[in-house]
This record gives C-alpha cells, structure tokens and sequence, in this order.
C-alpha cells in the first residue's frame, strides 16, 4: 500500500480522535456520577493512544499533523479529564481542589510541550530513546485517579481524605515534569522462546481485569510506581557502560554479571560441572612446613605394602578423600 493512500494516513489520526472522544467522555460520566466509567474511558484512551503511533510506524503513515494531533489529545484525555474528574469526584467544590487540578492539567502540557522538544534533539546518548523524561502522559493520568480507583475498590479511607487527594494530585504533576528516567515499552524485544508464555499471561490478566477490574488497575499502578527506582538504575547504568549501548539485552546481562564478578573477585569457572577426575587433579596449597618426597634409590626394596602411618595420609590426601576417611581408615 502506498504511502500516499488517504485511507493510510486517516487510520492513526482516527484512533487518536477516537481517545480524544474517550478522554472527554470521561468528564460527561463523572459529571453523572458515574465514576467507574470515567475510569474505564481514560483507561481506554490510554489504550488507545498506545496504539496510534504503533500503527502510524507500522503503515509508514507519521505526520506533523499527527503528531500534534497526538500531543492535543493526549493533553485533554489524560491532563483535562483527569483533573475534572477529581473535582467533580470530590463533592463539595473548594479553592484548594481547584488550585490542584490546574497544577495537574499545566504540569501535563508543559511534559507533553517537552516531549516534542526532544523529539529534535540529535545530542542525546543512543540509549536515551529506551527511556521517558518523566513519567509519561497515560501513566500519569491513571496515577492521578489512584485516590478515586482506590475507594470505589476497598471503599473511603485515608487515602479518600480531601488533603491526601490534592497532595497526591500535586505530587503526579511533579512526577510529570520531573527529570526521572522511566522505561519506555516501545523497544521492548521479547525472545521467541518467551512468546507462548506471555500469551498465557496476557489471557490470565485480561480474565483477571474482566472480573477484578479496579482491583488488578490498582495493581498495575502501584507496580507501575515500584519499577521507578529499577529505571533511574538502569539508566545510570547504561550511563556507565557504554559498550552496553548498542548490544542486545542478553549481552548486557552478560556485561552485568562479568563486572560483578570481578568486583567481588570472583573467577568465572571454565566448566559449570568439574568432574571428579578433574578435580581431584586440581593442585592443593601445600601447608607451611611441609616436607618433600624422598625417593628410594633404584635397586632398592619396595616399601611394605601398608606403609607408614605418614605415606598413608598422604596417600589419601593425593587422592582427595576427607580428613574423617583418613582417620577411620589409619586406626584399622
């Protein structure tokens, strides 16, 4: 299909209407109380806005006009309709509630206004484009809803009081334009022996989601927040190293564990199994004091069969056996 087809270029730009529509869908639910639906409609939007750039890679379809349609959506669906919807959320309308959710809604388009900034910015490192600046513009506006996913699964407490609300809603927005490297899914490569196990998990999560839905959303939030502080050490890893730039993932592992063996000086072994052959050949330290053999002369007599007392532990030290076999066996 050619690159100037009409309806090549119309499909991304449709599905980001498509979560523009959901984004503002939102507001009207939460305005009729209905909040699980306002929650399903961001999620959705979020989805959504997954896939237009997927698509738009995929069919060779990118534009100018739908990269700025994207940043515009995504400014309504997850900085607006968020910050609407914790207010109308939280009942009785206050200064302070307003405050918060202006501060979500510039934080959102200052991140998204940033984001295309460094869409041109060719003196970033190559391993720049496997992370966000900040958290991205769908997680941040799932994160700022916690509060409202929260009680409408395990009902009001603390985390349903007015303050915690706005300093949660306050803290999102700092998260959005803060410089902290999250990990971006785009370059995520998974092997092919991991395929079929993934599909079992992704079967077993949307059963989960179809059954438990606040539930495994609040879930994958709280994960979503643990993995933070996994990214800003990858990232200051990949920092360090940068012969791990532009290998796979499996030769940065193997990197990985290669300097951490030699910090705890370590020797990588050069079999994963020693055969007992082979290590009864391995040469012992010799202990301090220690006597060499002397050798009859030739011609002269063998020594009795049993040997001394002496020939007999060494004897049983050059063949590798435990101090217990040796006493066991000199007092017979």
């Amino acid at each position: 299909m050619a690159r100037t087809t009409p309806g090549v270029r119309l499909l991304p730009n449709a599905v980001t209407v498509l979560a523009l529509c959901a984004g503002l869908s939102a507001v009207q639910f939460a305005l009729f109380g209905d909040h699980r639906l306002a929650i399903g409609a961001i999620g959705i939007a979020a989805v959504l806005d997954s896939l237009d750039g997927r698509i738009a890679r995929l069919l060779d379809a990118s534009s100018r006009m739908g990269a700025e349609l994207d940043s515009l959506s995504d400014a309504i669906s997850f900085g607006v309709a968020p910050a609407l919807v914790l207010y109308v959320w939280s009942g009785e309308p206050s200064r302070l509630g307003w405050v918060a959710a202006l501060i979500f809604a510039v934080c959102m388009v200052l991140r998204l206004a940033r984001f295309n900034t460094l869409l041109d910015d060719a003196e970033q490192p190559p391993y720049a484009n496997e992370f966000f600046v900040g958290v991205p513009a769908p997680a941040g506006g799932l994160l700022a809803l916690l509060p409202v996913i929260a009680t409408l699964a395990f009902g009001p407490g603390w985390w349903s009081a007015e303050a915690t609300v706005w300093l949660w809603t306050v803290a999102v927005a700092l998260l959005l334009i803060s410089r902290l490297p999250t990990l971006s899914l785009k370059k995520l490569r998974v092997p092919a022996k991991a395929v079929a196990p993934l599909l079992v998990f992704v079967g077993l999560a949307a059963a989960a989601t179809i059954q438990y839905p606040l539930l495994v959303l609040t879930s994958v939030l709280l994960l979503y927040l643990v993995h933070l502080p996994y990214s800003v050490y990858r990232y200051r890893w990949l920092a360090r190293h940068p012969e791990a730039w532009e290998v796979p993932s499996r030769e940065r592992r193997a990197i990985r564990r290669g300097r951490t063996q030699r910090k705890l000086g370590l020797r990588r072994p050069q079999f994963r199994r020693v055969a007992g052959v082979a290590r009864r050949a391995v040469r012992r330290p010799r202990p301090t004091g220690h006597v060499p053999r002397v050798y009859p002369p030739e011609g002269a007599a063998p020594p009795a069969r049993g040997g001394t007392r002496t020939t007999r532990r060494r004897n049983w030290r050059r063949i590798g056996l435990r101090q217990n076999r040796e006493r066991e066996f000199s007092n017979d």
